[in-house]
């Protein structure tokens, strides 16, 4: 009996041409066995000199196939590559291949999509057995006793993705912790495999595959200056990175969320973990983005669901810019009419246009005090749809405004985290670089660049207080713009903590 080992790399079309014809051999033939295996391309290479170097073979490329000699105890005899196989198959059994490229290509595809999916079944297993460890800071603030049962009912990880919660705070509000911890435990989520109160720092993110911070700091202008926040901030982000540099899994996922400061705790992690992956870690700016679409819907009378691809730019929790230039609405009633994902561009179905520039834009220093007030169903909302789409994907096509640190994009500065328009898929995001934007919209993300390189600044200690734009030199004629003024906005929420 003849069996033979086919192997390579599940995007490979010369693997795919061998395994047809091997398919082909074993249907007709009754002595004849094949056994495949394949692999992702990124673990390919890997795969391949750790299998040479155990059966001491020599080859390189996909695909690689042997003969297992059965009766010699299995050890295997290597054929070599695609060429190879075909010369046996012609030699032994006068049949060979015909297959066409394109044909190869596409059976190749299908087999990357099969392997991937398998990874992923895989994967989900592997989760039943090992729970998603997450650890949520500031847990006694109301967003975390909102966002429990949105993390355990199986919406945000899959229905066959077990979680573990990891509540931190400080001591003096473990009684808080443990009467949640109490009734998450009588709600009996089938997917929640534990839930723990963690009042010591130093165990603070043990075995942690996502962090969800939450500090908020409580502004009030009278007590103190806004750069003692700004320092506040720095301080405990300094604690926090290197106990998940230390303590957590290393390709953990941090999201930056809460009332203050969003931008600048996600930056000052990324400051003070130098090896958290800067891609790993973006801050929140669903609850903005969220709001404004409702605002958005009540004004032209319909569901807000149906309001896509409204961005928010800058400081998520400062000043920020509200961009419709590309938002569409869906399932709108008007003269119009078209199927249910037929897209109408919002600003022309506002035909106030006065309202856009006089009502809408004065409305967003109260959209930002109705956010910072809200009790927490809506950031728990926002938290719970950017971790559904980190690891499930966003919806096609769909814009989501995510603070992440710059490389340049959209010619903002390097080096601050700044949001602005994403994609999510493969359990990744990517910036939507192909988006235009005109040169008003260029101006107003310069003035939005200098608050949040400011705020880095004196978290760093290079400046002790802020500038007023246009006033200081610290940044370069790049950063700067003409004519745009953003209010600051004041936040009034529960008091910073370091937990200790």
């Amino acid at each position: 009996m003849a069996k033979l080992v086919l192997a390579g790399k599940a995007n490979c079309p010369y693997y795919a041409r061998a395994e047809l014809l091997a398919d082909y051999l074993q249907a007709n033939l009754p002595d004849f066995r094949v056994h495949k295996i394949t692999q992702h391309p990124d673990k390919w290479e890997q795969w391949l000199h750790d299998i040479c170097e155990v059966n001491g073979w020599e080859h390189r490329g996909s695909p690689i196939i042997w003969r297992e000699l059965l009766d010699r105890g299995g050890k295997g005899l290597l054929l070599g590559g695609v060429n190879d196989f075909l010369e046996y198959a012609q030699h032994y059994y006068g049949i060979t291949s015909m297959m066409s490229s394109e044909e190869m290509l596409d059976i190749a595809e299908e087999n990357l999509q099969a392997r991937i999916e398998i990874e992923k079944e895989e994967e989900e297993i592997k989760s039943l057995i090992k729970p998603l460890q997450i650890w949520i800071t500031s847990a006694s603030a109301s967003i975390c006793y909102q966002l429990i049962p949105l993390l355990a009912n199986g919406e945000v990880f899959g229905m066959t993705t077990e979680i573990s919660i990891h509540l931190l705070d400080t001591d003096q509000f473990k009684d808080i912790l443990c009467g949640i911890v109490m009734e998450a435990e009588d709600m009996a989520f089938p997917l929640l495999h534990s839930i723990s109160v963690h009042t010591e720092i130093d165990e603070a993110f043990i075995q942690a595959d996502i962090i969800i911070v939450l500090d908020d700091v409580l502004l009030n202008h009278e007590v103190q200056s806004l750069e003692n926040y700004i320092r506040e901030v720095s301080e405990i982000c300094q604690v926090y990175a290197p106990l998940i540099e230390k303590n957590a899994k290393s390709g953990v996922r941090v999201i930056s969320s809460g009332k203050t400061f969003v931008n600048l705790k996600a930056m000052m992690i990324m400051t003070y973990g130098k090896s958290i992956k800067p891609e790993n870690v973006i801050a929140v700016a669903t609850s903005w983005e969220s709001a404004a679409k409702a605002m958005l819907a009540r004004k032209l009378n319909m569901n807000a669901a149906g309001v896509k691809d409204v961005i928010v730019w800058g400081n998520i929790s400062g000043c920020n810019y509200i961009d419709l230039s590309h938002a569409k609405l869906y399932g709108y009633d008007c003269a119009i009419w078209g199927p249910a994902n037929f897209p109408r561009p919002l600003l022309n179905m506002i035909y106030d246009s006065e309202w856009i520039h006089s009502e809408f834009l004065s409305a967003q220093s109260s959209l930002s005090s109705r956010v910072c007030h809200c009790v927490g169903m809506l950031p728990a909302h926002a938290v719970a749809t950017v971790l559904r789409y980190w690891y499930h994907g966003s919806p096609p096509g769909e814009i989501v405004s995510v603070g992440i640190l710059t490389k340049g994009q959209f010619c903002v500065p390097e080096g601050i985290v700044f949001s602005m328009p994403v994609r999510f898929q493969n359990g990744n995001w990517e910036v939507m670089t192909e988006l235009e934007i005109n040169e008003t919209t260029q101006e107003v993300l310069g003035c939005l660049a200098h608050e949040l390189i400011q705020e880095k600044l004196i978290a760093l200690k290079e400046i002790k207080e802020m500038h007023p734009y246009g006033a200081d030199k610290i940044t370069s004629k790049k950063y700067l713009c003409q004519g745009i003024c953003f209010e600051q906005h004041s936040f009034k929420s529960k008091a910073f903590r370091t937990v200790s």
